[in-house]
C-alpha cells in the first residue's frame, strides 16, 4: 500500500516524498483512514513505528479542508516532555510544508514571551506540555473553545509522570464535540478508565503485541557488579566500535555521575534529565545528533520520545523497575526498520527485574559472559524494615542531595554571617568617623566664630574714617564720576565701566540742596527780566530805590567765567544770540513755567539729562553769596 491509497491530498504527499516516506508503516496504514473519516482512534504500537505521522497527516488534511476566520486553536496535541513536543512540532512543519496552516509549540523551562507572541498571531495547531498549557490558559492566552481535534500522545507516560490529574483538568476545558486520537506504546491497565472516558466508539488499532520489542534490535545482557559497570561501559564503547550510544540510568544523580566517569575514561558524554535547563538539554541533544559527543546519558523521563536517527546502541546501565520501560528504552534504536543493539547491565540485586522483563517480552535475553568484569558479589540485596529492597544507588542519590542541601544551607549561613559582620564593621567605622568628626566640627565652629569676628573688625575698621596721605587720596578713585566713564584696566578686564555714584553720597546731597536753595533770578524795574529786559506779565513795577537796593544787595560783584559778557561789550541779548548761533552744537535752554532753567549752560556736544550729571553748584553759589 502507498500513501496515495490512504487518501492523503497532494501537498502532504509531496512533503512525504521529500522526506523519503515511500510506504506507510503498519500503524500509519491502520490509523490514517479512520482518522481522516473523523472517528476516535486508539492506537497502540511499539516505539519507533511512526505514530507521529499517523495522527499528524490526518490533522493537517482535515484542517486544510476547512476555512475558519481568526485562526483559533483547532487542534491540540498534548505530550509529556519538552523534547517530544519539539519533535512533534518539527513533524507538523515538515508534513505541512505546502499548506498554509500555522502551528506553535509551548513548553516549560523557557520564557513564555515568544510563545505568547505566537499565540497572539494565531495558530491552527498547538503542541503543548501540560504544565505550560495550564499556565498560559490561566493567564488568558489560550482558548480551546473552538477545538476540533484532541491528541493525547504517550498516554502511559502521562500516567507514570503524574500528569493524569492535569490531563483530567485540561479535558474539562475542551468542547464535548471533538475528535480524540489516543496513541501510546504501551497500554497498562491503570489507564483503561481514562481511555473509556475519553473515546467514543474508537477505532482500535494495535500493531504487534502490546509492549513487544522490535525484532530487528539485537539484545543482550551482561552480569556485572555495580561498582564495575562504568568500567565495563567504557570498555564496550571501544571494543564494539560504538558510533553513538544512549545510556539510561535510574536517577538524575546517576546520570551526572556516569557522564563524569565517562569523560574521565576518555569518552565524550553529556547528561540530560529534568534538573537540566531547557537550553542545556537542547544543547546536549544537538551535540549528540551532530556527532560532537558519543554518549548521551539520560533518565527515562528525559529520553521519552527522543527521535535520533541511526542510533547504534542503547545501554541499560540500570534495569528499570517497570518492565514496559525497558521496551521504551530499547525502542530508541532500530527505528524505521534499521538495525540496532540493546545491551543491559545486571548486578546481583537486579536479577528479579531481569526476570520481569523477560516475562514481558516472552523470551530470555542472551547472556554475554566473556568480558573482563564478571560478577563476583553474590549477596542478597539489602531490605528495609518493611521488607522492601533497598536500592543503594537511590541511597547515594539521596545522600548526595542531602549533602548538596547541607552545603547550600551552610553557604547561606556563612553569607548571612559575613553580611552581619560587614554591617557591624560599617557601623563601627561610622561611629569612629563621627567621633573624629565632632572635635573637628567644634574646631571649625570656633575657627568660624573667630574668622567672623575678625571679618567684622576689619569691616568696622574700613568704615571708620582714617587719615590718608595726599598720595593715597590722589590715587583713590574720585567719587561722583559721571556714569559711563570707562577705565583702562589692561588685558585682564579691558574697558570696564566705572561705578555709578551713590545717591546718598554727601556731594550729591549737597548739590541737590544747593539747587533747591538757589534764589530765583531777579526782575528789573517795570517787570523786565534781568537777562532779557522783557516785561513780565502780571507784575507791577516795584519802587526804583527798592529794586536798586535789591540788585545792589544780590548782584554778584564778580561774575563767573561762564556768565561774563561776550567780547565787545555785548548785552545779555547779544549773549542769547550767540547761544542761538551755536544750535548746531548744543541745545538752547528752554522756557519753563517760572522762567529760564537755573544752573550753568550745558556742556558742549551733550544734552543734559539728570541733575546728578550737572557740574557742582556748590562752589559758585557759596562764592557768590560769601562775597
Amino acid at each position: 500500500m502507498t500513501f496515495e491509497q490512504l487518501g492523503l491530498n497532494a501537498p502532504i504527499l509531496n512533503a512525504l516524498k521529500e522526506l523519503d516516506y515511500h510506504a506507510p508503516s503498519p500503524i500509519q496504514e491502520k490509523a490514517i483512514p479512520p482518522a481522516l473519516a473523523g472517528r476516535d482512534v486508539l492506537g497502540c504500537a511499539q516505539t519507533g513505528t511512526g505514530k507521529t505521522c499517523a495522527f499528524a497527516a490526518p490533522i493537517l488534511q482535515r484542517l486544510s479542508a476547512e476555512t475558519v476566520s481568526g485562526r483559533p486553536i483547532r487542534a491540540l496535541v498534548l505530550t509529556p516532555t519538552r523534547e517530544l513536543a519539539i519533535q512533534i512540532g518539527e513533524s507538523f512543519e515538515a508534513y505541512g510544508k505546502y499548506l498554509s496552516l500555522r502551528h506553535a509549540v509551548i513548553f516549560g523551562g523557557v520564557g513564555q514571551n515568544p510563545q505568547v507572541e505566537a499565540l497572539r498571531r494565531g495558530v491552527d495547531i498547538l503542541v503543548a506540555t501540560p504544565g505550560r498549557l495550564m499556565d498560559l490558559h490561566d493567564q488568558g492566552f489560550v482558548s480551546l473553545d473552538e477545538l476540533d481535534i484532541f491528541v493525547l500522545d504517550e498516554a502511559d507516560r502521562m500516567l507514570d509522570m503524574g500528569f493524569i490529574h492535569d490531563v483530567k483538568k485540561i479535558l474539562k476545558w475542551l468542547p464535548r464535540q471533538k475528535q480524540t486520537l489516543f496513541f501510546s506504546a504501551t497500554m497498562p491497565p491503570e489507564i483503561s478508565d481514562l481511555v473509556n472516558s475519553l473515546l467514543h466508539d474508537p477505532a482500535r488499532v494495535a500493531v504487534d503485541p502490546i509492549s513487544s520489542p522490535v525484532e530487528a534490535i539485537e539484545q543482550s545482557v551482561y552480569f556485572v557488579d555495580k561498582n564495575n559497570k562504568i568500567r565495563l561501559l567504557a570498555h564496550l564503547m571501544g571494543q564494539l566500535g560504538v558510533k553513538n550510544a544512549l545510556v539510561f540510568t535510574r536517577t538524575k544523580h546517576g546520570a551526572n555521575k556516569v557522564a563524569r566517569d565517562l569523560e574521565k575514561a576518555g569518552v565524550t558524554a553529556a547528561a540530560i534529565h529534568g534538573n537540566k535547563s531547557q537550553t542545556a538539554r537542547q544543547q546536549a541533544l544537538s551535540d549528540f545528533k551532530a556527532g560532537n559527543i558519543r554518549c548521551l546519558v539520560a533518565t527515562d523521563i528525559a529520553a521519552r520520545g527522543l527521535d535520533i536517527e541511526e542510533l547504534s546502541h542503547v545501554f541499560n546501565y540500570n534495569l528499570p523497575e517497570v518492565p514496559e520501560t525497558y521496551v521504551h528504552r530499547i525502542g530508541r534504536t532500530g527505528r524505521a526498520g534499521r538495525g540496532g543493539a540493546a545491551i543491559a547491565f545486571c548486578d546481583f540485586g537486579e536479577k528479579p527485574l531481569l526476570r520481569d522483563i523477560e516475562k514481558l517480552i516472552g523470551k530470555q535475553l542472551p547472556v554475554v559472559e566473556d568480558h573482563p568484569y564478571p560478577m563476583e558479589v553474590f549477596q542478597a540485596p539489602k531490605r528495609d524494615k518493611n521488607g522492601r529492597v533497598v536500592n543503594e544507588e537511590d541511597q547515594e542519590a539521596r545522600a548526595a542531595a542531602r549533602e548538596k542541601r547541607r552545603a547550600r544551607d551552610e553557604a547561606a549561613k556563612a553569607a548571612a554571617k559575613e553580611k552581619r559582620q560587614v554591617q557591624q564593621e560599617q557601623q563601627v567605622q561610622a561611629a569612629q568617623v563621627l567621633e573624629q568628626a565632632q572635635p573637628a566640627a567644634k574646631k571649625r565652629r570656633r575657627r568660624g566664630r573667630g574668622k567672623a569676628q575678625s571679618e567684622f573688625a576689619e569691616t568696622v575698621q574700613v568704615m571708620e574714617p582714617q587719615s590718608e596721605s595726599p598720595s593715597a587720596r590722589d590715587k583713590r578713585p574720585r567719587r561722583g564720576v559721571r556714569s559711563g566713564t570707562l577705565m583702562d584696566t589692561g588685558d585682564a578686564m579691558p574697558r570696564t565701566e566705572f561705578h555709578r555714584p551713590s545717591p546718598l553720597d554727601s556731594d550729591v546731597i549737597m548739590d541737590a540742596t544747593a539747587r533747591l536753595l538757589a534764589p530765583r533770578p531777579l526782575t528789573l524795574s517795570g517787570g523786565q527780566d534781568q537777562n532779557t529786559g522783557r516785561r513780565r506779565k502780571g507784575k507791577k513795577p516795584a519802587h526804583k530805590s527798592q529794586e536798586q537796593a535789591v540788585q545792589t544787595q544780590h548782584a554778584p560783584k564778580q561774575q563767573p567765567a561762564a556768565h561774563k559778557s561776550a567780547p565787545g561789550g555785548k548785552s545779555a541779548k547779544g549773549d542769547k544770540t550767540a547761544h542761538q548761533g551755536r544750535k548746531d552744537r548744543t541745545t538752547p535752554q528752554k522756557r519753563s513755567r517760572g522762567g529760564y532753567q537755573r544752573g550753568l549752560p550745558p556742556e558742549p556736544h551733550r544734552q543734559q539729562k539728570d541733575s546728578t550729571e550737572q557740574p557742582s553748584l556748590m562752589k559758585p553759589f557759596y562764592i557768590n553769596v560769601g562775597r
